[in-house]
């Protein structure tokens, strides 16, 4: 009887503290990150086929918001090449800080570090080629804010690429991000679907240019 009461305890506590995250929108403190990097996040949202969705090709410019210890950053990193650059975002030091030193000790070059959150004001408009956001949108409290920065970031044609993973407290729908992207006046223009994880890839428009749009079902992933 005791166990079954303990068990039940360790339930309602668990789920209260990921709803309480869910609703501070704390980001995944550093002390977590085997949380972040673990055969699991690298079966449904591995790096490979993130790049592979973004199109992520050498000497672009593209920035890792949200990067983390940079298990995605340092596959950038080598995809965009010397000529490219990558500019690594994070509000916490401490994520910042261990992917420093990954960086330094694979001798890579072509990363900017930069302590900051999205929707500040820190990003130059007109620079990057792609953003990639993977479960890092529900960690930002202003989003709208987030996404205009994106947006204005971005060069025409360049296409943002969110990633949403369960059982990620932070989740967020696709007709979530649909609905905030939408709103800012990115159009849509992938969308690789699953049952644990989706990408959705937006765009920003060319003026007077015309965008395909696509849609993949894929074994591993949801929406």
């Amino acid at each position: 009887m005791n166990v079954v009461v303990v068990g039940v305890g360790l339930l309602v506590l668990i789920v209260a503290i990921s709803v309480l995250w869910r609703v501070a929108s704390w980001p995944c403190p550093s002390w977590l990150v085997p949380l972040l990097e673990n055969p699991y996040f690298e079966t449904v949202a591995g790096a490979t086929v993130l790049l592979e969705r973004a199109e992520i090709r050498a000497g672009m410019c593209v920035l890792d918001a949200g990067c983390g210890p940079g298990r995605v950053t340092l596959p950038v990193a080598a995809a965009v090449g010397p000529a490219g650059r990558v500019v690594a975002l994070d509000t916490q030091a401490g994520m910042l800080e261990k992917l420093r030193r990954r960086l330094q000790a694979k001798g890579v070059t072509n990363v900017e570090l930069l302590h900051a959150g999205l929707g500040e004001g820190n990003l130059e408009e007109n620079q990057f080629d792609v953003a990639l956001l993977v479960t890092v949108l529900g960690e930002i409290r202003d989003k709208p804010s987030a996404l205009r920065e994106l947006f204005r970031a971005l060069r025409p044609g360049g296409v943002v690429s969110v990633t949403e993973a369960l059982p990620d407290p932070h989740y967020h729908s696709l007709a979530r991000i649909r609905k905030l992207s939408s709103q800012v006046g990115f159009e849509e223009r992938a969308v690789y679907r699953g049952r644990l994880a989706y990408t959705v890839n937006l765009g920003k428009p060319v003026p007077g240019g015309r965008n395909a749009r696509a849609e993949h079902s894929v074994g591993q992933v949801s929406s």
